[in-house]
């Protein structure tokens, strides 16, 4: 069974997108701008009829826009585009991914600006709702003239063309995958092969990918750095609601609220009121500062994201008001590139304090916990290379957080002069993301075993939302009572990072949950 989402072009909301990124659903486009797509396609189909000169509609592209193409070519015309263009390299992205390509692509063309026809929008929703997924490979574009070859990918199953995955898993050619919706492959009409292959949608699918991920494991590195300070015994009154009321920052002041949210009722906190240590290391300590920082970001790439989810993105633009056909460049994806940058910053940033805390934690001296987190030290090494392994990723985090954005080569005769390599940006996320899940998993197993090792039956219980993420974590993870095969553990806490089942307090300062 599978939910209806209707979409509204233009209205499509962060968390409706989160929704068909995580599948299980049947997408149908709001019946009232059927009538918007139509009149932009009779638009087009007038300048043909009257044989006006227009970029897209009846000239060659890029740099031969001033070729003049004649009447009885105008569909081969399209048809080469898309086959020209269908230079992609590289593995095939994910099913997601191009679950969202698939929606924000129809929400795109049924804003009415792109002049193709309703059947093109209701094929690729047909695509989607029989969860036939084409083949797109993920290299291959620089985010200026839209992603286009990896739409092009997409736009060649619509004419038959190309390779797609049905729902049973069979790799199928674009005319049987066609069929297999009862649709025949499209002879696409003027402009149409044009407004498939301009636009933002695989860098912006890729980004919000990548936001969903961010999300996931910024919540999840919440609790893990709750546990570590529970962990180490350490001071609340760094989270002090007046501290942050007094810089006014909206991420920090959220983020320390969050987390006096998950201590309230711990009795580790005031057991240890008068230990004498007067500040605890920046990791814990600032976790407001740095993770609220984060979260601001987030939630600006989030807004940067929705926004061009929602947008007309190809090139020429139709306006029916005035009959005018308008070539712009809607089509860079710069704000994609932007915000995809931004996330990466996030995401880094919150793996390379998490690894910090997870150091403090394996430091006796710092921690005043067992070395290494395990009993008989020197027969056991414990956590010690666990810890190796978080700062080996967050290292590479460092690397992968370079921004995209600055890099530009020209393409197609310098005609596209400066590019924004929002692809790479948004698609080198998802590794990012997945690093950073392994810290953070690591973290909370490191964390959890800190507590447990001075857990007596006398000894002072923490939260019951700790608690009960403790409990959450033992059955992911057995206590490290001797060194073992560690590397199964490790993949189960870096799943239990991504899945991000946490305490509402933490799920609703996300984005799209909030949305």
């Amino acid at each position: 069974m599978t939910t209806l989402l209707t979409l509204h072009p233009g209205q499509v909301d962060l968390a409706s997108l989160r929704r068909i990124h995580q599948g299980g659903l049947t997408l149908s486009l709001d019946d009232s701008v059927r009538a918007g797509m139509q009149a932009a396609q009779a638009a087009v189909q007038r300048i043909v009829d009257h044989d006006d000169v227009v970029y897209g509609i009846n000239t060659g592209f890029g740099k031969l826009a001033s070729t003049r193409i004649d009447h009885g070519h105008l569909a081969e015309l399209q048809r080469n585009l898309v086959l020209s263009h269908s230079v992609g390299t590289g593995e095939p992205l994910a099913a997601e991914v191009v679950r969202l390509v698939i929606a924000t692509k129809a929400v795109s063309l049924a804003r009415g600006h792109s002049g193709v026809r309703p059947a093109l929008v209701d094929a690729l929703l047909a695509l989607f709702n029989a969860g036939v997924t084409p083949l797109i490979p993920a290299k291959g574009s620089v985010g200026a003239s839209g992603d286009l070859a990896p739409l092009a990918h997409l736009a060649c199953v619509l004419i038959g063309e190309g390779q797609a995955r049905l729902a049973d898993g069979r790799v199928v050619g674009g005319a049987e995958a066609m069929r297999s919706i009862g649709i025949e492959p499209f002879v696409l009409g003027p402009k149409e092969g044009l407004a498939l292959l301009n636009g933002t949608q695989v860098s912006t699918a890729l980004a919000l990918a990548g936001l969903f991920g961010a999300e996931n494991v910024f919540a999840s590195a919440l609790m893990s750095g709750a546990l570590s300070l529970e962990a180490i015994q350490g001071s609340i009154k760094p989270f002090d609601a007046r501290i942050h009321a007094a810089r006014g920052q909206p991420g920090q002041m959220a983020v320390a609220a969050a987390v006096r949210t998950l201590l309230e009722g711990s009795d580790i906190i005031p057991s240890h009121a008068d230990c004498g240590r007067v500040q605890d290391p920046y990791s814990i300590r600032c976790i407001p500062q740095v993770m609220g920082a984060c979260l601001d970001n987030l939630t600006h790439a989030a807004r940067v994201l929705v926004t061009e989810a929602n947008a007309a993105s190809d090139n020429p633009l139709v306006f029916c008001d005035t009959g005018e056909v308008i070539s712009g460049g809607n089509f860079h994806a710069e704000p994609v590139a932007f915000a995809a940058d931004i996330l990466a910053l996030a995401v880094a940033e919150v793996g390379a304090i998490a690894e910090r805390r997870i150091a403090l934690l394996l430091d006796t001296g710092l921690s005043g916990l067992p070395p290494f987190l395990v009993r008989d030290g020197g027969l056991n090494s414990g956590f010690m290379i666990a810890q190796v392994t978080a700062a080996a990723l967050a290292s590479e985090n460092k690397s992968l957080a370079h921004p995209a954005s600055v890099d530009s080569l020209p393409t197609s005769a310098n005609q596209e002069d400066h590019v924004s390599m929002a692809t790479f940006a948004a698609r080198r996320l998802g590794e990012m993301v997945n690093n950073t899940a392994v810290v953070i998993g690591i973290e909370a197993m490191a964390a959890a075993q800190g507590i447990e090792l001075k857990r007596t039956e006398t000894t002072p219980r923490s939260s019951p939302a700790i608690e009960a993420e403790i409990a959450r974590i033992r059955r992911q993870v057995a206590f490290v009572e001797r060194d073992r095969y560690l590397a199964p553990d490790i993949e189960a806490m870096r799943q239990w990072a991504l899945a991000a089942e946490l305490p509402a307090p933490l799920l609703t300062l996300l984005p799209s949950h909030g949305a």
